[in-house]
């Protein structure tokens, strides 16, 4: 079978090109000039052949033009011309061209030929300019920002880093920081949650993308810096290939949010001990009442039993009036939680991930940020039907509590993962929030949801009973899984919006 090239002649392959072409002999005279060529340079095809290239050029670079020509003919070979000088090509009328030349020798039957090409250089320039300004803009903004900026090789953890990175790691200028240096300098405790996250950029399936705080110390000086790192890993068939990011000192930020939140636990600590106060004041106003008069009647009913000559109408008349007063004391205490909860729940179709990560915000916010969070979220779970800022309350009170029980026990490499799933046998919600702490005994498990119960030194004990309350508001339940081997384990169900 013939190819088709066979048929095509190379004046219609040559006329064909995009880019302006002239075919020149060894003489330096035009021989042929294609379409592009023609319209460029504004000939015909009958004016331009037989012209010397020296003619198409401004005459300042004809003077030098014929030796750099034999020189070439001397030793032909496909190159670029100019050695990066700005070359330009004369139009039939006069106007310079702004143009980039490369040349090529063709030989035909013992004939040595040169191909000319010229490529606009206008687009070249612009690219160049945008590419200059671009580049500005980025250190310009980096330095504003001082950030570093790292590119690491995960499969061979070749690391390469920038001047502003080897400052913060305390690496030297003339000497490439490796891997292990940079591992070496972040601090022991957070080498751990660091590791998670990367090793979750690491897999195929997820988004790549890279956010950790964590502590290092410069070898030179000690200083121990707060770190803000943010990167993206790159993927070719399923495997990373790429991690570049960029890392930021955010140590003064650090200091001032370390003085906010030591701020707001003071206030909170006060706002939380006038609450117990009024409530306290509260309830024991409306109890004094009726257990001063329980206290009475069971005198009574001692004294009668006591006397050997006992009246049995008045032992009854003392035991009645002790149960009137007991459910006077019942009835007066919850109507004061009912006060206290005074209001119509108002409940709102929400996305229980997204408030799952609003609670993980503001919890490390607040100053409980030494954890890592791992998330197991059922992707497109169903909105669930609740107060949102209640449940938001609840969810931050559990993590605070893993938080604080994890610090207690001075727990290395603090994790808590936090599970979102839909609760096969219920149809609702389900969230589980799991600590790796010292976990609770027995002997609490019975009494963790008792009002005024608790284990922390300057704890009220309503944080789980309000937490328990406000879940069974709104329509779902809250517990603790008694049979957990490793850490606490709370669970808590929403009922799915209809």
């Amino acid at each position: 079978m013939t190819s088709p090239l066979n048929a095509l002649s190379f004046k219609a392959l040559f006329d064909a090109a995009a880019d302006a072409m002239l075919l020149v002999d060894d003489a330096g005279q035009v021989v042929e000039a294609n379409v592009a060529a023609l319209q460029l340079l504004g000939y015909s095809e009958a004016t331009i052949c037989g012209l010397t290239v020296e003619s198409l050029m401004p005459d300042r670079f004809r003077g030098h033009h014929q030796q750099y020509r034999d020189a070439f003919f001397k030793t032909p070979e496909k190159r670029s011309m100019g050695n990066g000088r700005d070359l330009f090509a004369l139009s039939s009328s006069g106007k310079e061209l702004a143009v980039d030349i490369g040349l090529s020798p063709i030989k035909v039957q013992n004939q040595l030929y040169t191909l000319i090409t010229f490529y606009a250089a206008d687009k070249r320039r612009e690219a160049e300019q945008a590419l200059r300004v671009s580049e500005e803009r980025l250190q310009l903004a980096k330095q504003a920002a001082s950030l570093g900026v790292f590119d690491l090789d995960p499969k061979k953890l070749v690391f390469h880093c920038d001047e502003r990175m080897l400052e913060l790691w305390g690496g030297k200028p003339d000497k490439p920081m490796s891997y292990d240096e940079f591992i070496a300098a972040i601090n022991p405790e957070d080498r751990a949650a660091r590791q998670i996250e990367f090793n979750r950029c690491l897999d195929p399936s997820g988004h790549g993308k890279y956010n950790m705080e964590y502590r290092i110390t410069n070898p030179n000086d000690g200083i121990e810096r707060w770190i803000s790192s943010v990167g993206k890993m790159h993927f070719r068939n399923g495997e990373a290939v790429r991690f570049v990011g960029v890392a930021r000192d955010i140590t003064e930020h650090k200091i001032v949010e370390k003085n906010l939140q030591e701020q707001r636990a003071e206030t909170e600590l006060f706002y939380k001990q006038q609450i117990a106060s009024h409530t306290a004041s509260a309830i024991a106003h409306d109890l004094n009442q009726p257990l001063t008069a329980i206290s009475a009647y069971s005198e009574v009913a001692l004294h009668a039993l006591s006397n050997a000559n006992n009246n049995p109408d008045l032992l009854k008349r003392a035991l009645e009036g002790c149960v009137v007063q007991a459910q006077r004391a019942g009835t007066s205490l919850h109507e004061l939680i009912a006060f206290l909860q005074e209001g119509e729940l108002v409940t709102e179709r929400f996305d229980l991930n997204h408030t799952v990560q609003e609670a993980l915000n503001i919890t490390k916010g607040d100053g409980y940020s030494a954890f890592q969070p791992i998330l197991k979220l059922e992707q497109h779970i169903p909105a669930v039907q609740a107060n949102r800022i209640q449940v938001q309350k609840v969810l931050v009170n559990l993590l605070r509590n893993a938080v604080e029980a994890m610090r207690a026990e001075r727990v290395a490499n603090s994790t808590i993962t936090v599970t979102v799933k839909t609760h096969k046998d219920m149809s609702m919600g389900h969230v589980t929030i799991q600590d790796c702490g010292p976990g609770v005994s027995q002997e609490l498990v019975k009494r963790i949801f008792e009002p005024f119960f608790t284990t922390k030194p300057t704890g009220i004990g309503m944080g789980l009973a309000i937490s328990r309350a406000l879940i069974e508001a709104n329509g779902g339940q809250l517990w603790l899984d008694p049979n957990n081997k490793t850490g606490a384990q709370f669970h808590f169900t929403l009922p799915f919006a209809a």
